[in-house]
């Protein structure tokens, strides 16, 4: 586990030291957490506690030379690349929250219940024996899960999205400190073409080779608001064929990939759904729904300038990060990519 000591980190020891198929082998971080034991190097900020052996482990040098066989990374894009190409290059199957190699043509950025055929373009790779897969902004993941039912209906011509993004997207920092009490911050470096970018990427058709993008017209605008977890999107779309409300609602409610037929054990029994309450979602009701691993989505109704708008809400540190990465492993785990005893 590299970055171990930030939030993401944390979500990933929390939820690796209880899965059935892995064991947490490693911890790694910055030099200045390196040789101590993570329960004096991390500032644990997750509700449930700390495990008592997670907490005894010593915090080692992020270094190629940690010999494990998966590694997630939490790192900072600063630095992530070099490092994940060096673990790859060391035999290491690396899956990834960095934005470092998410746009490079031989990585997966892989939304497990939408895109799986995408692992495909790990035979392109050329970092080694091992692998790079990249998870999406968490934000993109909670799109894509919203807008993929719709795509498989009806088709998706353009997509306009206004994004209220949860403080722990920012961080330990909190998005800004008091700079959140009672306002909102009008911008997120990159945020915006990260998620157009991923989106059409993700929904692209992929023939083992190469990914093409799907030509969807996507215009997003993000705000930081001062709320724990939970991305809320304010969504509108564009279909290629008229759709009812009906046939949309079925769409989200009967939506399953991959991961749900193979039981993986991160799989949300409802990667999506649709909530019919005139409130819904909201992100203190519905974050957590399914192990954060769910996108609700709300208050579906016609839209003056497009076809449709709604509301999506989907938990940022858990499918739109940590979760997303573990399901991405254990898809790779399942399909006999990875080599396991």
């Amino acid at each position: 586990m590299l970055g171990a000591t930030g939030l993401v980190g944390q979500r990933l020891v929390s939820l690796i030291e209880a899965h059935p198929w892995f064991e947490l082998t490693a911890l790694a971080a910055s030099p200045a957490s390196s040789g101590r034991a993570y329960g004096e190097a991390v500032r644990w900020c997750l509700t449930e506690s700390l495990p008592a052996r997670v907490a005894a482990l010593e915090v080692e040098a992020v270094s190629p030379e940690l010999g494990a066989r998966v590694v997630f990374s939490a790192l900072d894009a600063e630095v992530a690349g070099p490092i994940e190409r060096g673990l790859a290059a060391a035999g290491a199957w690396v899956f990834s929250n960095a934005a470092s190699h998410r746009m490079h043509p031989a990585v997966p950025l892989l939304l497990g219940e939408v895109n799986a055929d995408h692992l495909a373009l790990v035979e392109r790779q050329d970092f080694g024996p091992g692998a790079i897969v990249s998870n999406p902004n968490c934000t993109t993941a909670g799109l894509v899960l919203a807008l993929a039912p719709l795509a498989e209906v009806a088709g998706l011509r353009r997509v306009q999205l206004v994004t209220l993004q949860a403080r722990s997207g920012a961080g330990q920092a909190g998005g800004g400190g008091l700079r959140l009490s009672d306002n909102l911050l009008p911008h997120i470096a990159g945020e915006e073409e990260k998620i157009e970018c991923e989106t059409a990427r993700i929904l692209g058709d992929c023939d083992g080779e190469r990914v093409r993008p799907h030509a969807l017209a996507l215009s997003a605008t993000c705000n930081r608001v001062a709320v724990p977890d939970g991305h809320t999107l304010c969504v509108s779309v564009e279909l290629e064929r008229p759709a009812s409300a009906a046939e949309l609602i079925e769409a989200w409610d009967g939506f399953s990939g991959e991961p749900q037929a193979l039981g993986l054990p991160t799989a949300p029994r409802h990667p999506t759904r649709y909530d019919a309450a005139d409130d819904a979602p909201q992100p203190a009701l519905h974050a957590e729904l399914d192990g954060g691993m769910r996108t609700t989505v709300g208050r579906l109704r016609p839209c003056a300038v497009l076809d449709w708008k709604f509301t999506a809400l989907t938990h940022n540190t858990l499918r739109g990060a940590a979760g997303g990465a573990l399901l991405g492993a254990e898809l790779a785990v399942a399909r006999g990519l990875v080599p396991v005893d």
